[in-house]
């Protein structure tokens, strides 16, 4: 990191008495000609404040802290300001003599009212008046907003009079909390002074409670505008949870409660609710989190609150993160971002328990449900050592730690088994217990027992863990799970941190054992009662991303640390290696589920010999579920689960039909018999159908229920007769619209009707592709519209239209497309990505898999079918699956002798053509990263 440097004295940056002699020149130079006065004063004005943010700038950029380049921005601004205060009070506006009811005072409220200021922040200004306005208030005051609108500042302002300022905060707590900051910056003294003592005296005092429990629900509403986890990987860094908002309303409050405080961020220094650790902490989170709104404000040219991933490389580069080992800058650099946003967190407690100790609040449910407190809250003795107080569980005594550390675990146990929150006392008391926690304690079987009631047999086990985590407990005694506390991945796909998805997922599996996902899933909820070790599904979840950044791969490096955990508590070699296997395969199923083709023997009989037991097929998905539900806001759908329930379902009918080399004949005969069964249903019901009935392959069969047979049966017949046709369905189930298309098969079809796919702006989820030996093919697509919802959902023509664009492409229609612009790649334009091409023809029975992964963009799916079908290639199946800013699809293809591709010379020539695709994503994503940051810097420039 930069070496800290000594604070500029903003003398050397600004020079007030300079400014203001260049203006009085200026203005009596230009005298008599107002607009020309007014031209050369702002002229002098912009060079003042842009020498004052570039110095800010170039200090902040060799190691400055955060908080002394909002100060510097904020000495910078008040120099500026109160030069053109006094500019247009001498020479534009001059009162000779003035009246009293033509004193204004000019103050600076809200954050600039604190003396921080970020680059690009807005002004919030109070022109304060002692009676109604005059001309020539009127007059001053509408000058100095256009000649700020004209200096490039975004103005909040208010003209008021004390009377006003005092009604008004009354009534509404955001201007309350405004003027409570409010800031002299010249002016009629008098008038300040007052607004200052009657503000204290009519409106602060004797509401200490009321404006404590509006400024926490104000922040509870903010929060979840911003996101309520403090741990989403683009993290709002005024906003959001655990960011500077937070910071600021413990200073409210603590500036409410103690009027005497100077209001300045220090201020909280002085104030005897906090000791020294505590101011520290408080000090060391504000000054990260304004160094990094100040540089994200730097490097984008304007008022950016969120770290974007498109922003976080830069950002980290500027404050001075380089990579180490395995662990990317950027990496680094966000770790300590979430950490600090832990510590905002512990500190919001340990407020807490000084406004408790102060009977300012006693409601049970924690901070943010704050209400004036009616004398000492009751206590309750639990067990041993512990008390309930006013509805939360503490501690007798800290010393109770010491006594026994393992306490440490049977607090959080307690409290989850009572459903109680925590008291900050006991919280704090934890936090400052870490120590105790020692490879003894760790290695001590009942610490292992109260773990795993936590864990496995806990009444709320995310909460609970949840708890451990932010008092530093649960990663103490895991060390394992500590290695990613704060860790981020660098992608699109992970809305959380590593800990966060984690302790996220744990809360699925208990949802689900307790029934509440029933209708998502079905198949999960089902077999939970069947599952024979819980706990290892438990701890597998709690350890399965431990292995992220380790040697030999995550999954590899995942078993040897849940081993490791596993074994440090005790556990008998058959749940180690339950465990660490689960771990090491906790991907396996959503690969084969979501890039294979269910429907080929093959892909279910490799998957049975992975999985080898019915027991670890339970586990396995139940793993998966919820993971892949923890990772993110609208990551689960009803498709996934299909793909999964259909997995799921092949792979158990493998285990009750065979083992080892009779696994692939007993997925033959499961799909004969079922192809059997529903060609005799569909003759029976449409003797009409059944030529068709007879043409179509097996797989086919398997793949749908008995309906939608009869469905497409009818569909076929329409296409006979009109040379192609097409219609779609909205399946809720799926989260996607079913659109089927019958036709002649031919060269390029599939390449076509994805094509018109595209130009509908739909997306593609997953594609199934059958050619009846009659030469005829029935395409089944499965699409989302942007959102992510079912195509046409919320307006019907819309899939009705795309029917009859397919069934036009069918028929060899042109297609109308849409070029699509650089900018549509947005953030994803962050990512490096490698391009990677995989032919394997092990992987089935029949055709060749061929599986690309490249950076995603609208049309990948056309321009991967592409050289597909100039290879002379047809597609089967296609499987397409998103990982954030990166897509895997999977084609099954074969030649025109319906035969696996095995000529080396066309794989080879196969794989050129899907690179090239691919590497022009990739090119087009360079370039327009490269862009974005060179319009940054011209930004920063002007």
């Amino acid at each position: 990191m930069p070496p800290r440097l000594r604070p500029t004295r903003l003398e050397y940056v600004v020079d007030g008495l300079r400014l203001r002699a260049q203006l009085s020149a200026a203005a009596l130079d230009a005298a008599g000609d107002a607009p020309e006065q007014r031209r050369r004063a702002l002229d002098i004005l912009k060079q003042a404040l842009f020498r004052g943010r570039m110095i800010a700038k170039e200090r902040l950029e060799n190691g400055a802290g955060g908080i002394e380049t909002a100060r510097l921005l904020s000495g910078v601004t008040d120099e500026v300001v109160t030069a053109l205060y006094d500019f247009t009070t001498v020479h534009v506006f001059r009162a000779r003599n003035p009246t009293e009811g033509e004193r204004l005072a000019l103050m600076a409220v809200g954050g600039y009212g604190r003396g921080t200021l970020a680059p690009f922040s807005d002004l919030d200004l109070l022109f304060l008046r002692p009676y109604k306005q005059t001309a020539h208030a009127e007059s001053v005051i509408e000058f100095m907003l256009y000649a700020l609108w004209d200096l490039g500042f975004k103005v909040g302002h208010a003209s008021r009079t004390i009377e006003e300022c005092i009604r008004l905060s009354k009534e509404d707590f955001t201007i309350r909390t405004s003027i409570l900051e409010a800031r002299k910056l010249t002016g009629d003294e008098k008038l300040a002074e007052e607004l200052t003592r009657r503000f204290a005296n009519e409106v602060v005092k004797g509401t200490g409670a009321q404006f404590v429990a509006a400024k926490l629900k104000e922040r509870d509403e903010r929060h979840s505008r911003a996101g309520a986890s403090r741990y989403l990987v683009e993290p709002n860094v005024k906003e959001g949870k655990g960011a500077l908002r937070d910071l600021n309303t413990l200073f409210w409050i603590a500036q409410y409660l103690n009027p005497s405080a100077q209001a300045r961020t220090d201020g909280i220094v002085h104030l005897e609710m906090f000791e020294r650790q505590e101011v520290a902490a408080f000090l060391r989170a504000f000054d990260f989190l304004w160094a990094v709104r100040c540089h994200l404000h730097f490097a984008t040219g304007r008022p950016e609150e969120r770290l974007t991933f498109d922003l976080q490389p830069e950002i980290a580069r500027r404050m001075g993160y380089g990579d180490r080992g395995d662990a990317p800058a950027v990496e680094r650099f966000m770790r300590r971002y979430f950490l600090i946003a832990k510590e905002v967190g512990a500190l919001t407690r340990v407020f807490a328990a000084k406004l408790e100790s102060e009977r300012v609040k006693s409601h049970p449910k924690g901070i943010s449900r704050l209400l004036p407190g009616r004398g000492r809250p009751r206590k309750t003795m639990l067990e041993a050592g512990f008390h309930e107080e006013g509805g939360r569980l503490n501690i007798d005594t800290p010393e109770i730690f010491q006594a026994d550390p393992i306490n440490l675990l049977r607090l959080f146990r307690t409290a989850d088994r009572r459903d109680l929150d925590l008291h900050p006392d006991a919280f704090t008391a934890a936090t400052r217990s870490l120590t105790l926690i020692t490879s003894k304690t760790r290695r001590d079987p009942r610490a292992a027992k109260v773990f795993l009631d936590i864990l496995a047999r806990g009444r709320d086990p995310q909460r609970t863990l949840t708890l451990m985590n932010e008092a530093g407990v649960l990663g103490r005694f895991l060390p394992e799970f500590g290695r990613v506390v704060a860790q981020m991945q660098f992608n699109m796909y992970h809305s959380y941190t590593v800990d966060e998805h984690t302790l996220r997922a744990v809360g699925v599996i208990a949802e689900i054992k307790a029934g509440r996902f029933a209708e998502d899933h079905p198949l999960s909820t089902a077999i939970m009662p069947l599952i024979d070790d819980p706990e290892a599904l438990f701890l597998a979840m709690l350890l399965h991303d431990t292995g992220k950044g380790g040697a030999g791969g995550q999954e590899k490096a995942g078993a040897r640390a849940a081993r490791q955990a596993c074994e440090r508590l005790g556990q008998d070699r058959k749940r180690i290696e339950l465990v660490a296997w689960l771990v090491e395969h906790h991907l396996v199923m959503s690969d084969y589920a979501q890039k294979r083709d269910v429907s080929d023997p093959r892909t279910v009989v490799d998957f049975a010999r992975i999985v080898e037991t019915p027991e670890r097929l339970r586990l396995l998905l139940v793993l998966t579920v919820a993971d892949i539900r923890a990772v993110g806001p609208g990551v689960w759908n009803g498709w996934k689960g299909q793909l999964l329930r259909e997995l799921y379902a092949a792979t158990e009918a493998v285990f009750r039909g065979g083992r080892g080399s009779d696994a692939a004949a007993a997925v033959r005969r499961y799909h004969e018999n079922a192809a059997y069964d529903a060609r005799m249903r569909l003759v029976a019901v449409d003797p009409a159908a059944t030529a068709w009935a007879q043409a179509m392959e097996d797989a086919y069969f398997t793949s749908f229920a008995e309906s939608e047979v009869q469905g497409h049966a009818a569909l076929a017949r329409r296409a006979e007769k009109g040379g192609a046709a097409a219609e779609g369905h909205i399946r809720p189930g799926l989260n996607a619209s079913e659109v089927v298309v019958a036709a002649p098969d031919r060269p390029r079809l599939f390449v076509d009707l994805a094509q018109a796919v595209t130009a509908a702006g739909a997306n593609v989820m997953g594609a199934r592709v059958f050619t009846s030996r009659s030469g005829q093919a029935l395409d089944v697509f499965y699409v989302q519209d942007v959102t992510g919802a079912a195509y046409g959902s919320d307006n019907a023509k819309a899939l009705t239209r795309l029917a009859a664009a397919l069934e036009a492409a069918a028929r060899g229609e042109p297609i109308k497309t849409e070029t699509k612009r650089l900018s549509d790649l947005g953030r994803a334009a962050a990512f490096s990505i490698i391009p990677t091409v995989m032919l394997d023809n092990d992987a089935s029975e029949v055709s060749t898999v061929v599986e690309a992964s490249g950076r995603d963009r609208p049309g990948l799916l056309v321009a991967l079918a592409q050289p597909i079908s100039e290879a002379g290639l047809s597609i089967l199946s296609a499987h397409i699956d998103g990982y954030g800013e990166r897509a895997v699809d999977a084609f099954y293809v074969v030649d025109a002798d319906g035969k696996k591709l095995t000529d080396p010379k066309a794989m080879t020539s196969l794989k050129a053509g899907l690179m090239l695709a691919l590497d022009e994503a990739e090119a087009s994503a360079s370039s327009k990263s490269r862009s974005n940051l060179q319009r940054a810097r011209a930004s920063v420039a002007r």
